[in-house]
């Protein structure tokens, strides 16, 4: 690896590492917002999708400068290649923590409801599996990336969950329908930002090792 080419790396790992760490602060306040009926904090997450989204762009255009003008081998092929893609993930958590900010904006302003799910049950496992697919790209770490594959299953049984435990709150308490629709939502975006946490861990392990586990989480589950 060439000198220049070496220090373009180190910067697109910092700054991979710079948005990773602005996401994750969003998705933490734009639940925060929610969870504290704190709606000028929700109007902060909603503006600030727009500096996020430049610095997916700009990003980007730093991965297809080095693909262009180095023609990366290898390991480092393999990881501007997973930047790539990371990055993708990265955005959309970004738009997914604006989406639960928007929904805290209309449910900061009706009665609080007894809601009928493991709300925080899931807010915690979703920002655990963020904050380790996270560490997994800082580390290198194929373990904590491991760890992450293996939490989705959880994630995704709490959203089932709640869809029929929302239809019977919609039965029980028919003047709550909207904030209930609000709520499974919520849970929907959270669903995703794990989805999309699994995608970067899923990343890191083709980073590290090269070896491509999209499509194979439910054998390596069976493996365990």
């Amino acid at each position: 690896m060439t000198a220049h080419l070496q220090r373009e790396i180190v910067n697109l790992k910092k700054l991979i590492l710079d948005l990773g760490s602005d996401v994750e602060n969003n998705v933490h306040k734009a639940v925060q917002s929610l969870e504290s009926k704190d709606s000028d904090l929700a109007a902060k997450i909603v503006e600030s999708d727009t500096d996020i989204d430049s610095k997916e762009v700009f990003l980007e255009e730093e991965c297809l400068k080095i693909l262009a003008l180095h023609q990366p081998v290898a390991i480092d092929l393999r990881f501007v290649i997973a930047v790539l893609k990371i990055n993708c993930d990265l955005e959309r958590i970004s738009d997914l923590a604006v989406n639960i900010a928007e929904r805290a904006l209309f449910l900061n302003t009706q009665e609080k409801i007894n809601i009928p799910f493991d709300f925080s049950g899931m807010v915690d496992k979703t920002k655990f599996m963020l904050r380790k697919s996270l560490e997994a790209l800082v580390q290198m770490d194929t373990g904590l990336a491991h760890q992450v594959l293996a939490s989705d299953d959880e994630v995704d049984a709490i959203n089932r969950e709640m869809y029929g435990q929302v239809q019977e709150g919609i039965h029980d308490q028919p003047d709550q329908v909207q904030s209930l629709i609000h709520y499974l939502s919520t849970s929907r975006h959270l669903e995703r930002i794990a989805d999309h946490a699994t995608n970067i861990a899923e990343d890191v392990i083709y980073m590290v090792d090269g070896e491509i586990v999209r499509h194979r989480a439910e054998d390596y589950l069976k493996n365990k």
